[in-house]
């Protein structure tokens, strides 16, 4: 007996595995981060980025670059400025990637744009240019989402589409998760000691996932 569903061609048959097996591709691809080098045991990593990169609202040792630094055991450089914009960020970039020569940058840039209203678009520019700029030195690149301000925050879609476009792995909502939570902050925009180990953790966890550990 024939096990054909009724009105099966075989040319219908084998359309319908290609477009499974195409789905289950593609949500295999979406589970899992573009990879990264392995990171040598003296390489150093770069925290690059604004107030949230410092640890604005928590002791320095709090910072998520200071927790990052314990969990993986590599020097983690933290170079945030509060309050930067992302153009100032760009222009600041080459300097400190000379001074730091990091074999791997952790890009966390953008809240101060969106706070202030600033075109969305050149954001997405200037986050590209940072990557690329990073990239020409040799130096891979992990992108943090930043959530866009608001009483229902979620991460502004432009991490996403760049981390889609530039293959680069992208830690999406860890930041939204902290800044939702008001056991995890310590003002409206800044994550407290706790919300900053948050967020380091899930560093951690996208740069094993990764294989950069």
């Amino acid at each position: 007996m024939s096990n054909r569903i009724p009105g099966d061609t075989p040319s219908g048959v084998l359309a319908r595995i290609v477009f499974i097996v195409a789905c289950c591709m593609l949500t295999g691809c979406a589970d899992e981060p573009p990879p990264l080098s392995p990171l040598p045991r003296d390489a150093v990593i770069l925290a690059f980025g604004d107030s949230l990169t410092r640890g604005t609202g928590a002791a320095n040792a709090a910072s998520y670059p200071a927790v990052l630094g314990g969990l993986t055991g590599h020097t983690v450089v933290n170079a945030g400025i509060p309050g930067e914009l992302s153009a100032a960020g760009l222009s600041r970039l080459p300097g400190v990637l000379a001074a730091t020569n990091p074999q791997l940058m952790i890009l966390c840039h953008g809240g101060n744009d969106m706070l202030r209203k600033r075109n969305i678009g050149q954001l997405a520019t200037n986050l590209r240019a940072m990557i690329t700029l990073a990239r020409q030195r040799g130096v891979e690149v992990v992108l943090v989402g930043v959530p866009r301000p608001g009483l229902l925050l979620g991460t502004a879609e432009i991490y996403r589409e760049i981390a889609a476009s530039m293959d680069v792995p992208l830690e999406a909502d860890v930041l939204a998760d902290v800044l939702g939570d008001a056991g995890l902050k310590s003002d409206p925009i800044h994550p407290n000691a706790a919300g900053y180990r948050v967020m380091a953790e899930a560093v951690y966890a996208l740069l094993r996932t990764a294989a950069a550990l």
